[in-house]
C-alpha cells in the first residue's frame, strides 16, 4: 500500500500544481489573457477557469472531502484537459499544444486509478464504509 500512497500522492501533486496552483498564480498575466484571447474565449471564461480549477485543486487535496465530491474534482479536470488539447488542436494544429494536455491526461488518470486504489484499500475512510464515507447519507448496508 505504501507503493500506491506514493504513485498517488505524486501524481496528485502534479495535478494540483500544474492545474490548480499555476493557474491561480498565473491567470491574470498578459500572457494567459493573449493565451486564451488566441483560443477565442472571452476573458470571463478565464477567470471561471481558474475558480474551478483552484477549487478542484483544492478538493483534490483535502482527505476529509467525500469520494462523490473528489470524483466530480476528477471530472472536471478531465473535462478541462481534453478540451484544452482540443481547443489548441483546433487553433495552432495537432502539435505539442494540443498534446501537452493529453500528457497531463495521462498524469490524472494515474492519479484516479491509484485513488480508488487507496480507497478501495481502506486508506481514506478511517474505518467506515465507503457508501457511509460518500457524503450523501445512505447508510443502506445492501450497498455496501
Amino acid at each position: 500500500m505504501k507503493k500506491n500512497k506514493i504513485i498517488f500522492w505524486i501524481a496528485t501533486a502534479i495535478i494540483v500544481l500544474w492545474d490548480g496552483v499555476m493557474p491561480g498564480l498565473t491567470s491574470h498575466t498578459p500572457l494567459a489573457v493573449e493565451a486564451i484571447r488566441k483560443l477565442g474565449y472571452p476573458d470571463y471564461f478565464r477567470v471561471m477557469l481558474t475558480v474551478f480549477k483552484v477549487a478542484g485543486a483544492i478538493i483534490l487535496m483535502l482527505p476529509m472531502v467525500p469520494p462523490r465530491v473528489k470524483e466530480w474534482a476528477y471530472a472536471g479536470f478531465g473535462i478541462s484537459l481534453i478540451c484544452a488539447s482540443a481547443s489548441n488542436a483546433v487553433v495552432y494544429g495537432f502539435g505539442s499544444f494540443a498534446i501537452f494536455p493529453l500528457v497531463i491526461m495521462a498524469i490524472l488518470v494515474v492519479s484516479y486509478i491509484y485513488y480508488h486504489k487507496l480507497l478501495d484499500a481502506g486508506a481514506f475512510s478511517r474505518g467506515r464504509s465507503r457508501v457511509a464515507h460518500s457524503g450523501f447519507g445512505n447508510t443502506n448496508t445492501a450497498l455496501q
